[in-house]
C-alpha cells in the first residue's frame, strides 16, 4: 500500500491562490472550461460502453461510484453527478474544496467533497467503479506513487482515466510558450516542462499496479472553431484509459 506523499505544496498553493476563479469561464481556468466537453464526452462514452449503459440516458451513471482526484473547483464533479454517479471529489487544497462545495450547494447537487490526498484515500480502503485524474499528474510530487494510489482505488472490472501533457518539444512550444507566455491562456508558470509526463511514464506504473491499458487518445486545439477535439496526435495533450481486470 502506498505511503509516499504525492502532494507538491507549491502546486497546491498556486491553484489555491486562483480558487475564486474556478467557475469563471473567461478567467484563469478558461482552458479547462473549453477542454471539459472533450473530457466529459470521452468519459461518458467509455463508461457507458463498459457498463452497458445508454450514453443518451441523462442518468447513465446511476448506481456507479466515481472518484475525481484533484477535482479543483468541481468542474467535472458536477456534470458527473448530474449523470447519476455517486461522486467523491478529492483535492489536497481546502480552499479548492470549499469553492467546490459552495458551488455544488448553490447548484442543488449532493457531492462528497474531501480535502485529502490520493494515498490517504487509498489507505482508508476506498474503492470506485471508475476513477479519473484529469490534468493533475503533471503537478504531483511523485508520479509513480500517485498513479499507484489512484490505481489501488479502482474496483476489479473498473476503469481509470488520465489526462495530461506530454513531455515533448512540441508541448513545450504550444502548452507552455504559446499558451502561457504568448496567448496568456494560463498564468505563466502553471506548467513546468520537466514535470510534464510521457505516456510510457504513466503506462509503466499503472501496469505495475495491475492495470491494463485500453486506449490512448490525443487531444488537439482547433483555432478556427476555438474548440478542442480528439486526435491521433499525442504530442501535446493526451488522455489514457485503463482497467483493472476482474
Amino acid at each position: 500500500m502506498t505511503t509516499k506523499t504525492t502532494v507538491n505544496d507549491r502546486e497546491i498553493a498556486r491553484f489555491s491562490a486562483m480558487a475564486d476563479e474556478w467557475w469563471d469561464p473567461t478567467g484563469k481556468f478558461r482552458p479547462l472550461h473549453k477542454f471539459s466537453p472533450v473530457r466529459l464526452g470521452y468519459i461518458k462514452e467509455h463508461v457507458s460502453a463498459h457498463y452497458g449503459r445508454n450514453a443518451e440516458d441523462p442518468k447513465a451513471f446511476k448506481g456507479l461510484r466515481c472518484l475525481d482526484i484533484g477535482c479543483g473547483g468541481g468542474l467535472l464533479c458536477e456534470p458527473m453527478t448530474r449523470l447519476g454517479a455517486e461522486l467523491v471529489g478529492v483535492d489536497p487544497s481546502p480552499v479548492n474544496i470549499e469553492v467546490a462545495r459552495l458551488h455544488a450547494e448553490r447548484s442543488g447537487l449532493d457531492i462528497d467533497y474531501r480535502a485529502t490526498r490520493a494515498e490517504d484515500l487509498a489507505a482508508a480502503g476506498e474503492r470506485f467503479d471508475f476513477v479519473f485524474s484529469m490534468e493533475v499528474v503533471e503537478h504531483v510530487a511523485d508520479v509513480p506513487a500517485y498513479l499507484s494510489a489512484c490505481a489501488e482505488m479502482v474496483k476489479p472490472g473498473g476503469l481509470m482515466f488520465i489526462a495530461t501533457i506530454n513531455r515533448t518539444l512540441k508541448a513545450y512550444a504550444l502548452a507552455i510558450v504559446a499558451a502561457e507566455r504568448v496567448l496568456r491562456w494560463l498564468p505563466a508558470g502553471t506548467h513546468s516542462y520537466k514535470k510534464l509526463v510521457k505516456p510510457s511514464e504513466i503506462e509503466g506504473p499503472l501496469q505495475e499496479s495491475g492495470m491494463t491499458i485500453i486506449e490512448r487518445c490525443g487531444v488537439t486545439y482547433n483555432p478556427l472553431f476555438d474548440r478542442w477535439g480528439r486526435s491521433r496526435d499525442m504530442d501535446v495533450n493526451y488522455m489514457m484509459l485503463a482497467s483493472r481486470p476482474k
